[in-house]
């Protein structure tokens, strides 16, 4: 069954709405892949609603993204959006303690929610005719969350048991924080999502309250809603429980230009470990930039299964270390990419940093070979496809890129970057970005017994 047309669309269901709030308006509609589409509406109190139509399945996917991550906080006041990641999850004043995951499963559904520098996203999977639940559970908690202290002080021990475990007895958690506290001066990006564990313990409920007020409001928020859903049917739903929501005054974000890195950082951390560990991190571009999409191939080059360079020239045929991974952070503002490399017994930092830079070399000054280019652009188009095949990837992909870049169509753009890399396109980017002056080293040490 075709859409009906988005104006007369409109005007059918606005015709009994008298709140301001819960007026429907028209955006846009969007081209998503070669078959389908997403229409954009926008309700009156600046709810931002994209609806993918897509029948492969009776489910739907319902997400919440609201755009406030850790960048958006405060020395003093850090981790306050993944603290609110968990109170959301504990009670309303028409839901109760717990209520809102078991009713969700009662109905054959999941639910979870995630949050990082630049969003916070909620989401519910469920069959198509518990649509009107996730709307109504949704609606509820953008408005209605308890916040007094016993919901503040029982979550504030979960979560500082959650660091404790994550983060300080964790030596690449503990690690991968001080390599942002080192490569970041100014940006909100040197404080880890989860907070400093001094800021946690002094949250108040009058913190909570006000960021809550602020942040957790229609105007701050986009929905996706993908799957076996009619068009109609769900606008008149969020017309009904979203209407009434009034939009909050959302700060001006200013922005934080961090200065460009001339020299190498260098950090040494002792931790109880009994082989030495090799953390690497360079200042890398933005995601969604043509340098982003190189990079992301160039990773796949170096890190990217058991054929990969540096898996032969570390693990495999050098036999110096254990393990690697590499990672490219997809910010809104320039991040890092990271390389994390385990030594095996006996072998020193050093010799692991000899080796990554001789490979790095090779990426700068030796043209890629094109089947081993391929392979690697194949690689990434298969994981990407394989992501796209339910309603619930979808969905992730039009949000994540809503919130990070603007984009609804970023996700396909980027599969276009990719294919479109060349072997000068590594050499260049690998010149222009992988330098020894852009680049945070750690060394990890062994240190017997205590705490990371």
């Amino acid at each position: 069954m075709s859409p009906a047309a988005p104006d007369s669309l409109a005007k059918k269901l606005n015709r009994n709405v008298r709140k301001t709030n819960a007026r429907l308006a028209w955006a846009e509609e969007i081209p998503f892949g070669a078959a389908l589409s997403v229409r954009r509406w926008r309700l009156g109190n600046g709810l931002d609603v994209m609806l993918l139509v897509d029948r492969s399945a009776p489910v739907v996917s319902y997400q919440t993204w609201f755009r406030v991550g850790s960048r958006h906080e405060k020395p003093g006041k850090t981790g306050l959006a993944h603290f609110f990641e968990h109170l959301m999850f504990k009670e309303t004043k028409n839901v109760g303690p717990g209520e809102f995951d078991r009713t969700i499963e009662s109905a054959g559904g999941e639910t979870n929610a995630a949050t990082w520098t630049d969003w916070t996203t909620y989401y519910e999977n469920l069959p198509k005719d518990q649509l009107e639940l996730a709307v109504r559970l949704e609606s509820d908690r953008m408005a209605n969350l308890v916040l007094q202290k016993p919901e503040v002080e029982s979550e504030r021990e979960v979560v500082i048991n959650e660091r404790r475990y994550r983060v300080e007895d964790d030596i690449h958690g503990f690690t991968n924080e001080r390599l942002y506290a080192t490569a970041f001066k100014k940006h909100p990006y040197r404080w880890p999502t989860i907070g400093w564990m001094k800021d946690i313990e002094g949250y108040t409920v009058r913190d909570c309250l006000a960021f809550y007020r602020t942040y957790y409001a229609p105007n701050n928020a986009t929905l996706v809603v993908a799957g076996d859903v009619h068009e109609e049917h769900l606008l008149s739903l969020l017309q009904r429980y979203y209407g009434a929501l009034s939009p909050s005054r959302i700060p001006r974000e200013k922005a934080v230009r961090e200065p460009e890195q001339r020299t190498e950082r260098v950090l040494s951390l002792k931790q109880p470990t009994d082989t030495e560990k090799l953390q690497l991190g360079w200042r890398a571009p933005a995601f969604g930039t043509r340098d982003y999409a190189v990079l992301t191939v160039m990773d796949d080059l170096l890190t990217g299964g058991r054929s990969s360079r540096l898996h032969r020239a570390l693990i495999q045929d050098g036999e110096l270390a254990s393990d690697l991974h590499g990672s490219l952070a997809p910010f809104h503002d320039p991040g890092l990419y990271e390389l994390w490399v385990n030594a095996r017994n006996g072998v020193k930092t050093e010799a692991l940093l000899e080796v990554v830079e001789g490979e790095l070399a090779r990426l700068r000054d030796e043209p890629v070979g094109h089947d081993e280019l391929d392979k690697a652009k194949n690689r990434l188009e298969l994981s990407f496809l394989h992501g796209m095949e339910t309603v619930s990837g979808k969905a992730d992909q039009i949000g994540f890129h809503a919130a990070v870049t603007g984009d609804v169509r970023g996700a396909w753009r980027q599969l276009e970057q990719w294919r479109s890399v060349g072997p000068e396109d590594v050499a260049d980017v690998a010149r222009r970005t992988l330098g020894r002056a852009r680049r945070t080293t750690i060394a990890v040490l062994p240190r017997k017994g205590g705490r990371a």
